[in-house]
């Protein structure tokens, strides 16, 4: 079990690595590896929010993940705050890295992955108790 919990919190920071890459990356990782294009910016799943869908999955994941690998851990609710501060840093410093551009929906969409996340782990908790 403790080689799991260790691979997983492995896969869990690689993946905050990989998120603070895409998100400071001047253009877009995803769409030129996709599409051949740094501009164009892939969308997960056709929604009227556009790209910022693609913000909740990714940070409904990387919350997802977080949690249950230190869901045992005194830390576990500080990675709320955690995640909540890694994402208005990246939002914010899209302001100064070029082709990136702030956007509030974005910001938005993260925090509901994180909130979302967070909720599912406590409700597991709530029922798995004794």
């Amino acid at each position: 079990m403790d080689k799991v919990i260790t691979l997983l919190r492995f896969i869990f920071h690689i993946s905050v690595f990989f998120l603070i890459v895409i998100s400071l990356y001047p253009g877009s990782l995803i769409g030129y590896f996709l599409y051949g294009d740094m501009a164009r910016q892939p969308n997960l799943l056709n929604t009227p929010l556009g790209t910022s869908i693609n913000h909740f999955i990714y940070y409904f994941y990387i919350s997802l993940l977080g949690f249950c690998v230190y869901i045992k851990s005194k830390n576990f609710e500080k990675l709320v705050y955690v995640l909540f501060f890694l994402s208005i840093t990246l939002e914010i410093l899209q302001l100064i890295v070029p082709n990136r551009a702030f956007q509030l929906l974005d910001l938005i969409t993260n925090f509901l992955g994180v909130l979302v996340a967070f909720f599912l782990i406590k409700i597991y908790l709530l029922f798995s108790k004794p």
